[in-house]
């Protein structure tokens, strides 16, 4: 590293071992203190007062008011997130700032995260274990007061086939599903095949009973003929590159699916319609939905997902599918994302790479850099 001391604001505590990291390569570090985001005023005086890197949360509006404020000193936006909503790509290459995320290290987490708030919804845990608290639970009975539904030998929709689609094929694989595929840009079909192919072995051995498949298909096919559907797609909004996402699940989507289906979105809030949602799940026009991410967050006290009518099936969860310790915390940037956003940060400021911002594997808006 060279001879200059590098100075981080971070709006958000990364962990002890990851800043530490960057103590001990001689950083100085400042940490908002506050679990709540600091405001965006703060933000531009820390970047005025000559910061050499910011590291971000999704919770963070970084656009060009930041990009000036920081102009000539800031050098680096490192986002500890895979998506980057809240940062103004076209502002950020205006500015020749690079950003970095955090992708890959969550990817096994957040398909685990998928599954098991699939499987929760399914087998309505939620409400077991509130009737044992409420003490409702008075005697036991075959199929009173209530029944789940199994997930294994079940189909899902796996709207989304990039890396954690997969993973979360991966492991749907495991308990014998069936599973529909559809992804409008991007079809590892080599991959599908290898699943199949696993598939085939596991009934020919008698490791499974029932054959099951797995194949690409359409939007439509693919949610007419699943019991789950399962989100992992980017937000791509109208107007952007690539096909559009944003209020993918709407009221026509919905009608395509089974009555009985459980929607799981552990993507991004606006891809689904929650309003739409909601009136579907009251009208028993869809089973179930867990969400993880909403289209505002926290989600407002006034969401039509709150409504009382549909407690019992629709799980909302505090945007943490990737909330596990090593993939949170650890500063291995193979594995945790709080090494991974120090260095993303670290690769900028000390010219790793040849100092080829286009070479470094955690900058996302490379092309501002391109020769």
């Amino acid at each position: 590293m060279s001879g200059k001391k590098f100075r981080v604001f971070a709006t958000c505590d990364i962990g002890k071992p990851a800043l530490e990291r960057l103590r001990a390569a001689g950083y100085d570090v400042e940490v908002y203190p506050q679990a709540d985001p600091p405001p965006k005023s703060l933000i531009i005086e820390k970047v005025a007062s000559g910061i050499d890197g910011l590291i971000t949360t999704l919770r963070d509006k970084i656009d060009a008011e930041v990009f000036e404020a920081g102009k000539g000193n800031l050098k680096v936006v490192a986002q500890i997130a895979v998506g980057f909503d809240n940062i103004n790509r076209a502002d950020a290459n205006k500015y020749k700032v690079p950003f970095t995320h955090t992708a890959d290290v969550l990817t096994e987490a957040t398909a685990e995260f998928a599954f098991f708030i699939m499987a929760a919804a399914a087998r309505k845990l939620w409400t077991a274990e509130r009737n044992v608290r409420d003490l409702k639970w008075g005697t036991w009975h075959p199929f009173l007061p209530f029944l789940g539904d199994e997930v294994t030998g079940k189909s899902i929709a796996i709207i989304g086939t990039g890396r954690i689609g997969l993973a979360m094929i991966k492991k749907c694989s495991g308990f014998d599903m069936n599973i529909l595929c559809y992804d409008a840009a991007y079809q590892n079909r080599e991959y599908i095949n290898s699943i199949q192919k696993v598939m085939d072995l596991r009934h020919e051995t008698g490791i499974q009973k029932q054959r099951t498949t797995i194949r690409y298909c359409e939007l439509q096919e693919a949610l007419s003929f699943a019991d789950f559907v399962s989100i992992h797609v980017p937000l791509i909004r109208e107007g952007e590159e690539g096909t559009p996402t944003y209020h993918l699940i709407n009221d026509k989507t919905l009608g395509w699916m089974r009555s009985t289906a459980i929607l799981v979105n552990t993507s991004r809030g606006p891809v689904v319609d929650e309003v739409a949602v909601a009136h579907a799940l009251k009208e028993k026009r869809l089973g179930g939905a867990a969400l993880d991410v909403f289209e505002k967050e926290p989600l407002p006290a006034d969401s039509p997902l709150r409504d009382p009518e549909i407690e019992d099936v629709c799980r909302l969860y505090p945007h943490f599918a990737s909330a596990g310790k090593i993939t949170r915390l650890d500063p291995d940037p193979n594995k945790g994302m709080a090494g991974r956003v120090v260095q993303g940060l670290m690769d900028v400021l000390e010219g790793n790479y040849g100092a080829d911002i286009t070479k470094m594997p955690y900058v996302v808006n490379k092309e501002a850099f391109k020769s």
